[in-house]
């Protein structure tokens, strides 16, 4: 679990960076706001192209990941019942549907997978699907309900192709299925920007932190404690019962399947709420929560079915 802690280290360090940017105000009063810019305009399509267009995205069709995609849809349908049952807006629910089923299988799914699962690659799966179809579905109903307040229903239907990451997505998707390769001359800059993907989108979350309340209160209380309880306890369940009911798996697969699932809810996330303002605090309230809860999680798991 070495490499696990380590993770979690790494990902606290940047943000208590972010914090303390946040409280010295070095970056003054919009500085959380042009980190996650940078993140969703430049950052992450960068990295989304490089990603996408250099990988296989035929592991898309794979047992293991039907597993992960049933329960993912799952527990982000159980999150938009109790929505309509409580009548939380679209845009919100969206926010809260992807905190309760997208996983972070970048800066925590890697270690988990290398030092839990014992194989990296188990991970790769499961960040093509969150990248190629959560992403894209969740921003696209976003960018619908939100064109829907005051525009055409033509531009409702172009909002989503005006989206930076939904558009590097399928233009790296494109490039692969092509067998294309980005030329070494724009690959290099496009790996540099890439990189800026990550540690502004922690950092910016860290400068969130300054001054804000203490996390499952006020207005935000009853969504952000569904959305981590659906995370946190509820998907992995589900993904067990699927695995080991419906597909009959047992052993390493269903270990990893389970594993994957109990991975807190990604902290790109955050940057997404930010960029449309929808959701802010229940975003960054539900990461926290559930990063914090995973811990004992993947503990657990590891002791009963590793």
């Amino acid at each position: 679990m070495s490499g696990v802690i380590q993770g979690f280290g790494v990902i606290g360090a940047i943000v208590l960076v972010g914090y303390v940017l946040g409280r010295t105000e070095v970056l003054g009063d919009h500085g959380r706001d042009v980190l996650a810019k940078i993140s969703f305009y430049v950052g992450t399509p960068a990295l989304l192209l490089m990603m996408l267009s250099e990988s296989d995205v035929r592991v898309l069709f794979s047992a293991p990941l039907l597993v992960t995609a049933l329960s993912t849809f799952a527990a982000a349908a159980l999150f938009v019942l109790v929505a309509l049952w409580r009548r939380w807006n679209i845009r919100r629910t969206t926010i809260g549907a992807l905190c309760s089923s997208y996983v972070n299988a970048g800066n925590l799914g890697i270690p988990v997978a290398v030092y839990v699962l014992g194989d990296a690659t188990l991970v790769a799966p499961v960040m093509l699907f969150q990248l190629l179809v959560m992403t894209p579905i969740g921003l696209t109903v976003i960018d619908f309900a939100q064109a829907e307040e005051k525009t055409s229903v033509w531009s409702r239907l172009l909002a989503p192709f005006k989206n930076p990451i939904v558009i590097c997505s399928l233009l790296g998707v494109s490039l692969s299925l092509l067998g294309w390769r980005i030329p070494g001359p724009v690959s290099e800059p496009l790996t540099l920007l890439g990189h800026l993907s990550v540690p502004t989108v922690l950092l910016a979350f860290g400068v969130s932190l300054r001054g804000s309340q203490l996390p499952a209160g006020g207005a935000e209380r009853w969504p952000v404690l569904v959305s981590v309880g659906l995370k946190s306890f509820v998907h992995p369940v589900i993904a067990w019962a699927i695995g080991a009911g419906l597909f009959g798996m047992e052993g390493a697969p269903l270990f990893a399947a389970v594993v994957i699932s109990a991975l807190p809810a990604a902290q790109n996330l955050f940057v997404y709420a930010s960029r449309y303002n929808v959701g802010v605090r229940l975003a960054r309230e539900s990461i926290l929560l559930s990063t914090i809860l995973s811990v004992p999680v993947l503990v657990t798991v590891t002791a009963l079915l590793g």
